[in-house]
């Protein structure tokens, strides 16, 4: 089974996208990344510690192709997950599984039902971290 998300252009136009599945893992917010080889589904949740990459009102901070976890400063390949830096370095961001079509953004993993556009919102915080680091945003 498959949902249509979004399209390509939206991604690319705005640098990101977020939605809310459910898996067996409960409720997860994804985000959706353009990159070279078209968009890129990634768990919105840096690997290092439970730290939101996508913000509502802020979207992704970005760094030579790569996401900025706005704690450590770890950055992820928006292409591949994979961490090359920082606390987080050696691992790579949870993937779900997507297709694109003529254009149009579908979600296609048998493990994620699609709930809704944007975040959960469901941990009491503000989406900010509570940084260690002296990045600034």
């Amino acid at each position: 089974m498959r949902y249509r998300l979004t399209d390509v252009e939206t991604v690319q136009s705005e640098g990101s996208w977020l939605f809310t599945v459910r898996t067996d893992r409960g409720d997860q917010e994804v985000m959706l990344l353009p990159c070279e080889e078209g968009v890129e589904a990634w768990v919105n949740r840096c690997t290092h510690q439970d730290q939101r990459l996508y913000r509502e009102g802020v979207g992704v901070v970005t760094r030579d192709g790569g996401v900025v976890c706005p704690k450590h400063g770890s950055v992820f390949d928006a292409c591949t997950g994979g961490c090359g830096n920082g606390p987080a370095a050696e691992t790579t961001l949870l993937t779900v599984d997507i297709t694109v079509e003529s254009g149009q953004v579908y979600l296609t993993d048998d493990n994620a039902r699609f709930l809704h556009d944007g975040g959960t919102d469901d941990d009491g915080d503000d989406g900010m971290p509570e940084s260690t680091s002296h990045l600034g945003f």
